[in-house]
C-alpha cells in the first residue's frame, strides 16, 4: 500500500500494489521482439501516489484521507482482497471521496469472466471512476467508444466518470453535464503510467474543493491540466521517472500544444 497527500488536512491515500515494470528498450515492438528491457518501479496505485507527491504531497493514515484511491489488482487473491474491501469501508466511513481506476491487467486474472465480475463487484461504491477506452470496451462488451456506451457504466451515486482516450484526450460525465477535453501532442516514447499521472493530477486538484465536480468550466480546466500531466509522462521510459511536477505541466498547458 502506498499513501500520500497534499496537506495535513487534505490527504490522498492510494491503496494497492507496487512492482517493477520491464520496459522494452525499443519502442513500438512486441515483447518477443524487444532486444532488451529497462527495469522501472511501477504499479498503478504507487504511480498515483508518487504523481501526487511530485505535485506537492505528504503521507497519512487511511482514516485521515479526504480522497481514497484504489484499483482492482488487489481483488484477485486473498488476503489482499479482504484488506482492500476493509480499507474501502474504513475510508468511506471516515467520509473520504472514493476514486476507482480498475487498471485492467487480464494476464493476472484466472479468466476474463472473473476479472469482469470482480472489477464490477465494487463498482457502485465509488464516487469518481476513471476507465481507459480499452477498459470501457471490456466492461461493457461494446466496441463503440461513445457517450451511450460510457453511460452503461454510470451509477446514480457517481460524481464523475472519466474515459481516457490516449492521444484523443478524455471524456467526462457528471449528473448534470458531459463533454470532452483534447489531449496535448508530444513525442511519445512510452505510455506506461500516463493514466496514473492523469489521475494523480485530477485528485490533487479536487481534494481541497470537490465543488469543482459540479462546475463544468473549472472541471474542464482541471482535466486539461491532468491531460498535460499524462502527456508528459509518455515522453520518457517508465512511469515513475517520467511523472511531472506542477511546473512541467503548467508549461505544457501554457504552450497549448
Amino acid at each position: 500500500m502506498a499513501s500520500i497527500g497534499v496537506s495535513d488536512k487534505s490527504l490522498i491515500v492510494s491503496f494497492g500494489e507496487m512492482l517493477i515494470d520491464f520496459v522494452p528498450t525499443v519502442s513500438g515492438v512486441s515483447l518477443a521482439e524487444a532486444p532488451g528491457f529497462v527495469k522501472a518501479p511501477g504499479g498503478a496505485p504507487a504511480n498515483v501516489a508518487i504523481a501526487v507527491t511530485r505535485l506537492g504531497g505528504k503521507g497519512g493514515l487511511i482514516r485521515s484521507a479526504k480522497v481514497f484511491h484504489y484499483g482492482s489488482i488487489s481483488l484477485i487473491v486473498e488476503p489482499c482482497r479482504s484488506a482492500h474491501l476493509q480499507a474501502m469501508k474504513v475510508a468511506k466511513d471516515a467520509g473520504a471521496l472514493l476514486s476507482y481506476d480498475p487498471n485492467l491487467r487480464l494476464p493476472l486474472w484466472p479468466s476474463e469472466e472473473e476479472a469482469r465480475e470482480q472489477i464490477m463487484s465494487i463498482w457502485d461504491e465509488a464516487d469518481v471512476v476513471k476507465v481507459s477506452d480499452n477498459e470501457l470496451e471490456f466492461l461493457t462488451g461494446s466496441d463503440k467508444i461513445d457517450d451511450e456506451t460510457a453511460m452503461l457504466l454510470w451509477r446514480p451515486n457517481f460524481k464523475l466518470l472519466l474515459v481516457t482516450l490516449g492521444e484523443k484526450g478524455c471524456n467526462y460525465y457528471t449528473k448534470n453535464f458531459h463533454g470532452s477535453v483534447e489531449a496535448f501532442h508530444v513525442d511519445t516514447v512510452d505510455t506506461t503510467g500516463a493514466g496514473d499521472s492523469f489521475v494523480g493530477a485530477l485528485l490533487c486538484k479536487i481534494v481541497d474543493d470537490q465543488s469543482v465536480l459540479e462546475d463544468e468550466p473549472r472541471l474542464r480546466e482541471i482535466l486539461r491540466f491532468a491531460n498535460a500531466c499524462g502527456a508528459i509522462t509518455t515522453t520518457k521510459k517508465g512511469a515513475i521517472p517520467a511523472l511531472p511536477t506542477t511546473a512541467d505541466a503548467l508549461e505544457l498547458v501554457k504552450e497549448g500544444k
